[in-house]
């Protein structure tokens, strides 16, 4: 199962009116670790994610950061490099109001109104594997458009820009992987 990390508004907070909670690194860092936004990532994030790894999660930075993400954020974390997310390089547009379905066009529709530019990438991505995608951008448009284009189980799970990953994040994602019997708090397991 593929789980799919974005960074800004998932990992590192923002918007909120009120001041970011700030964290020191937890290990020593290497120079390329050196971002002004890294102190907003709780680096028990990072134990989280690698237990969500441990149940068989397959970690893959679906971030605008590209390979930044395991130049920086990783090492803050505690995590091996992970797989980046190779994004087209131009997304696809959205369909006009009232375009039809392009049929004999000859140009192939764009994405539909609505649906975020990372989302048909992702279920490329994914090749037919369950997934899990993080991001605070994820809409119902999405996952309908999953639902209806991805045969395998797909949990899209929104997250708060403000507060980025809380535990009750963590919640719902370990209710969604971890098998009940396999050692996980019984308030963690689905009911």
């Amino acid at each position: 199962m593929l789980l799919f990390l974005d960074v800004d508004g998932t990992l590192i907070p923002f918007g909120a009116d009120r001041p970011y909670q700030l964290y020191e690194p937890v290990r020593v860092l290497p120079q390329s670790a050196d971002h002004p936004l890294l102190a907003r990532i709780d680096p028990a994030l990072g134990g989280r994610l690698a237990r969500l790894a441990g149940f068989g999660c397959e970690l893959v930075w679906a971030t605008t950061w590209l390979d930044d993400a395991n130049t920086a954020i990783a090492p803050w974390l505690g995590l091996p490099p992970l797989p980046v997310m190779d994004w087209p390089d131009e997304p696809d547009e959205p369909d006009e109001p009232g375009s039809g379905s392009d049929a004999g066009s000859g140009r192939e529709p764009g994405r539909p109104r609505g649906l975020h530019w990372k989302t048909r990438p992702l279920v490329s991505w994914a090749a037919g594997r369950p997934f899990l995608w993080l991001d605070d951008e994820i809409t119902d448009t999405d996952r309908a458009w999953v639902a209806a284009h991805h045969r395998a189980p797909a949990l899209l799970h929104r997250v708060d820009h403000r507060y980025g990953l809380t535990e009750r994040d963590f919640d719902v994602l370990e209710r969604w992987v971890i098998p009940p019997g396999s050692g996980a708090p019984a308030a963690r397991r689905p009911g």
